[in-house]
This record gives C-alpha cells, structure tokens and sequence, in this order.
C-alpha cells in the first residue's frame, strides 16, 4: 500500500512573510508536513500584497500559502506570544520544528524558545550573515546581474521580474530544516539553522563560475537575449511569432542544423574563422554569423513550418509566448497536466493549483490545496496541540488574543 504523504509524520510552525520563508514551508506542506502559520491578527506583512483578486483577496499571499493552517494571535499581547512560543515547543517526535524569516529575538529568540525545548530546530532566513536587512532585488543588484542583464547597448542596470534567489533560497530552508531534523533523529540533538539570503546568492554566484572569472580578469558583458557560452537566441518567424532555438550540447547543435538544411553554411562559417563549430564555446564566438544565418531561415517560413521542421529533428526549442497565452493556450499548464488539481479558494474563485513538482515512487502526491483564511484553524489547533478548550478559547477570543477566520 502506498503511503498518502511522505512527510506526514512532521508539523512544522511557520511565522514568515514574503517568499523565501513561506516557499519553504510550502515545499514541506506538499510533502504532506502539517505547517502552521502563526499570523498576526489582521494579517502578516504580505497578507494585501498585489497581484489581488476582485474580492480584494492576494493571490500572491494564497499562492504561497496553500495546505498550510493558519492560527491568528495577538502578538502585541504577552499572552498572545506566550500561545505562540508554546505552539513552537510543543511536544511530539515530529514536533519541535520552526521557520522564520523575522528576527530571532523576543519571542521568536532560539535560546528562549530552547529552554521550552531542548531539542528544537529553529530555521531563521537572513537577509545578510550579519542578520542584515535584504531583500531579492536588493540582493540580485549587489551581486551584479543586473549589469550583465538586458540589451547589449543598454548602460542602466536590468531589475529581473522573477525573484530568483528568493526561490532558491525557499527551497534551502525547506532543505535546510529536513537535514536538521535527520540530524535530530539520529542523535536527539535540536538546534538554531541560520541561512542569508545573500549568502544563498554568493554561492550560486561562486558555483556558476561568475566569480571566479571576475578573479581571473574577465569581464562579463552583457550579451542581450544570446546566451552566453553557447549557441541561443530569440528568432522571428515570418509571421512574426518569435522562437527560442538552442544548440548547447552537441546534440541539440546538429538537430539544430539538421533542422535548418544549412550544414554547408555553417561549416563554411567554421572555416572562415577557424572555429570548430562542434564547441559550444567556439560557437558563442560565432554566434552574429551563425544568428545570421539560421534567423534567416527562421524568418523566411511560418512559426507553422518552423514548428514542424524542429520538431521533426529534436531540437531543442520552445516558442515565446505570454503569461495570458500559457494559462488559456498550453496543455502543460492545465489538468491534461497532473502538477496540477483545479480549487476553489475562498474570495479568488476557481483557479489551477499545483501539487508538488516532486514526484515520487512509493508516495502519492498530496492533492493541491488552498490556503487558509486568516485565523481558519485557530481554534482546532489551539485545542489539538495545546489542550485549550472551547470554553477557554472562548475567554481568549474575547479579551482579543485570539481570532477565528474572517
């Protein structure tokens, strides 16, 4: 019999805003982890962050938030952080877990929190390994991107629209607290994991080679949409839809050509300029002439033809089309692909929701969920996890410590 959920024996206590703290505790919900939201009672920090619904409801904030419960408290109330700090240190064997990307001090210091529980595991997102304040885009700025982002003759720095190091970041500390937490069963040991966001750039900075070639003396230009290395670019067909065609491995190079019928041009380009056309490096440096003269090929046929003729041969290609046109156009982003449950999430509608991307053999995948409304299971899980009966979260609700969902 298949297991319904592979993290399922864990409940994980999240008190976050943004991206990179609540993208971890949802990468553990859709694992199956019981992940609850500690949220102040008129809603966190990100809780009315755009995109909106008409119902003035964030689909940012509910994206994020999906399969989790919510439990709102008074946190300027002692007794509110008080509900909070025991929630956090509550027993259990998969119990003892917490995420944050606040600071760690008041109610949410570790060592407070530690001497409720000895063996807790505390995950604190940073902005900077001083404890600084940073965010993605001030971050993707500081590690230079956005110089060697956007059209070559462009002097001003390129913002990036996707918030990057942020899901990269979301991911480590759901990764981050899983080896913590394989450390504790192994030895009974808790303790406080710290992870910069910045630092979670320098490395990927530093893995990808972009430091290292700045050490050793090499600029890194901007190369607009070509991509660097290689052979890549954006093409335009004759009616005037644009493809993206890519020839990084040798592989994908000769389907590419194959594609194209230009093997005489572009072993004459090779010889020109005495480059073996078979490396990837040798190709970037041929990338005007050969651009030259595969989009001349491209842009003297149909997207149709273009289409068929890639396809035909394997290459590795994709159109370029818009948000708009991948939710209404794309079967990969519909039910026909099963990443994705369609729900009904309260104040947004009917909207695709997907599951985990991980799919593994011996779990099922734990369906798509919505997320919750502020404060929906406050009253549940007060009384499931710290014994507070109805009568007693009666008298909490009514001194304004607590509250249910809106």
């Amino acid at each position: 019999m298949r297991a319904q959920a592979i993290l399922s024996d864990l409940r994980v206590v999240e008190a976050s805003a943004f991206v990179a703290a609540p993208l971890g505790g949802l990468t553990l919900a859709q694992m199956g982890a019981d992940v609850i939201r500690i949220d102040p009672l008129g809603g966190g920090l990100d809780f009315g962050r755009w995109p909106m619904s008409d119902d003035d409801v964030s689909l940012f904030w509910c994206g994020l938030n999906k399969s989790k419960r919510s439990v709102a408290l008074n946190l300027a109330d002692p007794e509110g952080r008080e509900i909070a700090m025991s929630l956090i240190s509550a027993p259990g064997e998969g119990a003892g877990l917490f995420v944050t990307n606040f600071p760690p001090r008041g109610w949410l210091d570790y060592d407070k929190l530690k001497k409720r529980r000895a063996d807790l595991i505390q995950v604190t997102l940073q902005g900077d390994h001083k404890g600084g304040s940073a965010v993605d885009y001030t971050v993707n700025a500081r590690v230079g991107i956005p110089y060697v982002t956007g059209p070559v003759s462009d002097e001003a720095p390129v913002n990036h629209v996707l918030p990057a190091w942020d899901v990269a970041t979301g991911h480590l500390v759901a990764a981050g607290l899983l080896a913590a937490e394989r450390h504790r069963s192994r030895t009974g040991q808790g303790q406080h994991v710290k992870l910069a966001l910045e630092d979670v750039a320098l490395s990927v900075m530093g893995h990808l080679g972009f430091i290292a070639e700045a050490q050793l003396g090499c600029a890194r230009g901007r190369y607009g949409n070509d991509l660097f290395g290689a052979f890549g670019r954006d093409f335009a067909c004759r009616d005037g839809r644009r493809v993206i065609a890519i020839g990084l491995t040798l592989k994908q190079w000769n389907s590419l050509v194959e594609a194209t019928d230009l093997a005489q041009t572009i072993e004459a380009i090779g010889v020109q300029f005495g480059l073996d056309l078979a490396k990837e490096g040798d190709r970037f440096l041929a990338r005007r002439e050969l651009c030259a003269a595969i989009g001349g090929w491209i842009g003297a046929r149909s997207f149709a033809d273009v289409a068929a003729s890639f396809d035909r041969a394997g290459v590795c290609w994709s159109p370029y089309q818009t948000i708009h046109e991948l939710v209404h156009t794309d079967p990969a982003c519909s039910l026909e692909n099963p990443l994705f449950d369609t729900v009904d999430q309260t104040g947004v509608g009917r909207v695709l929701s997907p599951r985990s991307a991980l799919r593994f053999d011996a779990f099922d995948a734990r369906a798509a969920g919505t997320a919750p409304a502020l404060g929906q299971h406050t009253e549940a899980v007060l009384g499931e996890v710290l014994g507070i009966n109805g009568a007693a979260y009666g008298r909490l609700r009514d001194r304004g410590i607590v509250h249910g969902p809106r």
